[in-house]
């Protein structure tokens, strides 16, 4: 989409040529050191006291700078990665997988203790030529196989994805993009359950720009969302980026996000920034600080929205001078790294909210259940699979209807059509010819009564892909529903 100096949010494109001139302040950031008055609580544990993520866009190339690290360490406690989890920097080439920065963004997030939220897996921009090109079926086959492969990849460590991003124009119609000109309206649904296959657990989410408050945008992804879960699409959250100019943060904000929250999702503000136009002076940082402070403090009002997300740390390093000429100054720090007026406005949010010190989790040795045991009662399996060319993908849900708890399972079923397995996840699948042995992973190995576990395989098919038969938990016949 054309962006141009009305536009009043758009997503951050691709990091064009940096600014060859930095403030000179900069100069001395190698040995400056971040701190915040010691009365202050940090963000990070003011939004965990109030049972909130503060979250930050990281770049990994910008660890490497002291006082940036410091801000990202002490101040957040969701990372989402900036641009390295997007299609053409995770599969630049089809089917060649490109991990070095993406899988830098998760250790991060791993080694301090922070959320890992995904962003994107299916978006029109920073699409790799490749994609762009393909016809109808070989593109619906591609963003499914990508979806999957990078949602399986950090599954267990990503909290949520973005599934879909910026599917949708202003007046509420369709983006006419690649996929929506190639696939059509279903293509947002295909998206989702394979993201959900890949697995069963993550948060998935639908993320756009000016979807904020009421308007024929926001209406669009609400008859979306209320429709998905109508009809039993995975569909569990939306997010509002929030790329605001100074002063029009909209005044619908928290009647819009409880909205959403009534369909039974939850909303995050995904990408807050607040822009404003150069040079900066103390009316508009006043201004802007009031922005941030109205953002964080609805969000803390309305229960199901899960955080703030700031799409960056330094004005040093915004996207937003970049695309918007004569505009700047959108982050909660300046150039040199000094906090601006709104980081005292996001403390000010908090008000009430008293930190307190996160017990570190202790380890504790689990026990390895004996897959032996059958159950005492009967059981259920629940069976759906996604098919193309000659391979699909599979989820299964075990469910225990009888009143004693499973401990350590083990489901075996036929192939009637000659299938084979080729990769599973949230289990170990074994075959031998047409019988299949599935057992639990470490972690999903009870099953408490009237309970479920869920899993999930891709596999290759010869050319019909009938329906499993026969299915039996620990050696006990299930019931297919």
């Amino acid at each position: 989409m054309p962006i141009t100096q009305s536009t009043r949010t758009s997503v951050p494109r691709r990091q064009v040529a940096r600014r060859v001139a930095v403030v000179a302040a900069a100069a001395a950031l190698a040995v400056a050191t971040f701190a915040v008055p010691a009365s202050a609580a940090t963000l990070r544990e003011l939004g965990t006291a109030a049972g909130k993520d503060v979250g930050f866009a990281l770049d990994p190339n910008r660890l490497s700078e002291t006082v940036y690290k410091q801000i990202a360490d002490s101040e957040f406690s969701l990372v989402v990665a900036e641009n390295a989890m997007k299609w053409e920097s995770t599969e630049p080439q089809r089917g060649q997988f490109s991990w070095g920065q993406a899988d830098a963004v998760a250790s991060y997030a791993a080694t301090t203790g922070k959320k890992l939220y995904g962003h994107t897996l299916v978006w029109h921009q920073q699409l790799p030529g490749w994609a762009q090109n393909l016809g109808a079926s070989e593109l619906e086959s591609a963003m499914v196989s990508h979806a999957s492969t990078v949602v399986r990849r950090y599954a267990g460590k990503v909290v949520a994805w973005d599934v879909v991003n910026e599917a949708f124009e202003e007046n509420g119609t369709r983006r006419q993009s690649v996929f929506q000109q190639r696939l059509g309206n279903g293509y947002i649904e295909t998206a989702f359950r394979a993201a959900r296959s890949a697995d069963p657990t993550v948060k998935l989410c639908y993320n756009d720009y000016n979807i904020e408050g009421l308007n024929a945008k926001s209406d669009a992804v609400y008859a979306m969302v209320r429709d998905f879960k109508a009809r039993g699409v995975p569909i569990d959250c939306v997010g509002l980026q929030s790329h605001f100019i100074v002063g029009q943060v909209p005044s619908s904000l928290r009647q819009n996000m409880e909205r959403f929250a009534a369909l039974g999702v939850d909303v995050r503000v995904t990408e807050l920034d607040i822009r404003m136009t150069m040079p900066s002076d103390s009316t508009k940082l006043a201004q802007q600080a009031a922005d941030y402070r109205s953002v964080f403090s609805t969000c803390n009002a309305v229960a199901r929205c899960q955080g703030v997300t700031i799409w960056g740390i330094t004005d040093k390093y915004s996207w937003v001078p970049d695309v918007f000429s004569g505009q700047g100054a959108a982050l909660v720090w300046d150039n040199g790294y000094a906090p601006k007026p709104a980081y005292a406005a996001i403390q000010a949010a908090f008000a009430g909210v008293t930190p307190t010190p996160t017990p570190t989790p202790t380890a504790t040795a689990t026990p390895t259940p004996d897959p032996t045991t059958p159950p005492a009662g009967t059981c259920s399996v629940t069976y759906g699979a996604s098919t193309w060319n000659t391979g699909f993908t599979a989820n299964v849900i075990v469910r225990n209807l009888s009143a004693t708890p499973v401990d350590g399972w083990r489901l075996t079923f036929t192939f009637p059509s000659g299938q084979s397995v080729t990769q599973a996840w949230s289990s170990t699948v074994t075959q031998q010819g047409a019988q299949v042995t599935v057992t639990n992973a470490p972690w999903n190995g009870s099953i408490a009564p009237g309970q479920s576990q869920t899993f999930g395989f891709n596999g290759a098919h010869p050319g019909t892909n009938g329906t499993p038969t026969g299915f039996a938990l620990n050696g006990a016949a299930c019931s297919v529903v």
